[in-house]
């Protein structure tokens, strides 16, 4: 019904623009005619379509307003949750500027095709069809030659609008760029200042502006030429009506009143026209833009379906806007593969190798053979670069082994709901991430069942992390990031974090280098009290006594 509506609305606008020129001219011819009461019927009819034409264009714009917000809206979510459940090697190849130039400026573009775009185009259709039809009501002949300068007009529109939709694609992909540069300039802002690269930084994002600039010089004449293809068919229009109109006048054929009718609606045709091709270009510009996004799109992710077209077009106002509601995780991610009742956590690697996207001619592992038994801590030790890391990647399932399988439990880890098994392991890493939010929230992270504060400031006792904690300005609701906290700190909060998770299997990749050795060594205890399921990797081998090590060499 919404749909129906907006373009109800449209229709009844249009039509009333339409009829305007109609009674306009006929209220100019009556009153020199001196026909009062006709002159008056034709007044209020004028008056009568202009009412009706600015209260429904308004309720029209409306509409397609609300449809153009939930478009960009949808479109962004469903973009957004098809990237955060993309496989781990589409960010090894993809940039991070690169996908939020997509999200921001891309998704941006688009959001003109329903509330700027189709709306003008459709609005202008009607009214072209509308004058055409008073056109040949009036003088076919004449109405015919208006259709040649139409058509004239209406190819130098189809090349507009492949040249934008080209100069548009690449506009993005520059901007991307660009903004590629300047996150990653800005987010290691302390590197480019101890290393003194400011000016080097600025000549990469200048190389960027330069390209931008090139192409919106391109941009500017290629309007230009459109312009002027405008200005030339509008006066032939006028020049042609004129003309033939007087001649057709003289010949008696038509009325002074009737070639009047005639301009007005020649002007009016042109004009639609035009309408319409920069309407066509601007939507030619937005699907350039939107060319990424929807190969993104189409690629779909690895845990929920591919968005179909249903999912990002409005289907009225009135449904949509109800249908905006707050969404569970579970509709972007339904559970698949095997939950079991209890996880014991035998972990086992059964002649795993693995090679990284990027890197498919360099093993990272090759045929590991190792089991975790339950209650058990496995200490995997080797040079760097030798696949401690790479062994924990595989296990989280961030990637799929080349070769070989990893037995959770005697199940293959890939017959696993993924979101489930990740669920029961704790994971401290040597940089582990702090978001921007307040400490409880970062100590909460990632936790599905309810928990006190207590709970919190018990966790981060544990991970001695209390007493820093306490010293904040704000305590455990000070608003903290990565760049406000020392390694140690963020390393606290991490282990926070995983024993409030009580996991049955506890990861820990080089978790204590940057603690002194009074944590280090309570994290120790800390391990021997773990769940069921341990496994640490280390270079060094301080914390190793009594634990079951393997040894990983480089290949």
């Amino acid at each position: 019904m919404g749909d129906l509506s907006s373009v109800g609305f449209l229709s009844i606008a249009s039509l009333a623009e339409v009829a305007v020129p109609h009674f306009l001219t006929a209220s100019i011819f009556s009153a020199q005619s001196g026909q009062s009461a006709i002159f008056s019927k034709n007044i209020k009819i004028v008056v009568s379509l202009c009412l009706i034409s600015g209260i429904f264009s308004g309720v029209r714009s409306c509409c397609f307003g609300i449809a153009n917000m939930i478009l960009v809206r949808r479109m962004r979510e469903t973009l957004y949750s098809t990237l955060i459940f993309q496989d781990i090697a589409f960010f090894d190849a993809e940039t991070i500027g690169d996908l939020t130039s997509r999200l921001g400026s891309d998704c941006q573009q688009v959001s003109r095709v329903i509330g700027n775009d189709f709306n003008l185009i459709f609005r202008n259709l009607l009214q072209g069809t509308g004058t055409l039809i008073f056109l040949f009501m009036i003088s076919w002949p004449l109405a015919l030659s208006m259709l040649l300068i139409c058509a004239g007009l209406a190819v130098v529109m189809l090349f507009y609008g492949r040249f934008q939709k080209m100069l548009a694609k690449l506009m993005q992909d520059f901007t991307a760029g660009a903004n590629e540069v300047s996150q990653e300039t800005l987010s290691l802002i302390r590197t480019v200042r101890i290393y003194g690269t400011e000016g080097k930084e600025i000549e990469r994002y200048m190389i960027w502006l330069e390209r931008l600039w090139d192409l919106s010089l391109r941009q500017s004449v290629g309007y230009g030429f459109w312009s002027l293809s405008y200005n030339f068919f509008y006066h032939i229009t006028q020049i042609v009506a004129v003309l033939v109109g007087g001649i057709s006048i003289i010949c008696g054929h038509m009325t002074p009143e009737q070639l009047t009718k005639f301009v007005l609606y020649a002007e009016w045709l042109i004009y639609s026209a035009w309408w319409v091709g920069d309407n066509w270009s601007s939507l030619m510009q937005s699907m350039g833009a939107s060319e990424k996004p929807h190969v993104m799109l189409s690629q779909g992710a690895n845990l929920h379906g591919k968005p179909s077209l249903e999912q990002l077009l409005p289907h009225g106002a009135g449904v949509l806007m109800g249908s905006w509601r707050k969404r569970q995780w579970g509709e972007y991610c339904p559970p698949r593969g095997i939950q079991m009742q209890e996880l014991v956590g035998h972990i086992e690697f059964v002649d795993v190798s693995f090679c990284y996207p990027s890197r498919l001619m360099v093993p990272a592992v090759e045929h590991v053979n190792l089991s975790i038994q339950p209650n058990k801590i496995l200490a995997i030790v080797g040079r760097s670069g030798s696949g401690k890391s790479t062994i924990t990647n595989l296990l989280l399932g961030l990637y799929e082994p080349s070769n070989g399988e990893i037995l959770v439990d005697g199940i293959p880890l890939g017959d696993l709901d993924i979101r489930w098994f990740r669920e029961r392991i704790g994971f401290v890493g040597q940089e582990p991430p702090i978001f921007r939010m307040d400490v409880s929230s970062n100590i909460r992270y990632g936790c599905t069942r309810e928990t006190t504060q207590e709970e919190v400031e018990r966790a981060a006792e544990q991970a001695l992390a209390h007493e820093f904690i306490h010293s904040l300005p704000n305590s455990y609701s000070t608003l903290v990031d990565s760049a406000l906290l020392s390694g140690g700190q963020k390393q606290r909060i991490a282990i926070a974090r995983a024993i409030l998770r009580d996991p049955t299997i506890l990861i820990l990749d080089e978790a204590t280098s940057a603690l002194d050795a009074e944590t280090e060594h309570y994290v120790k205890e800390l391990l021997l009290s773990a769940g069921n399921a341990s496994m640490e990797k280390k270079l060094s081998l301080s914390l190793l006594t009594g634990c079951q090590q393997y040894r990983l060499q480089i290949k």
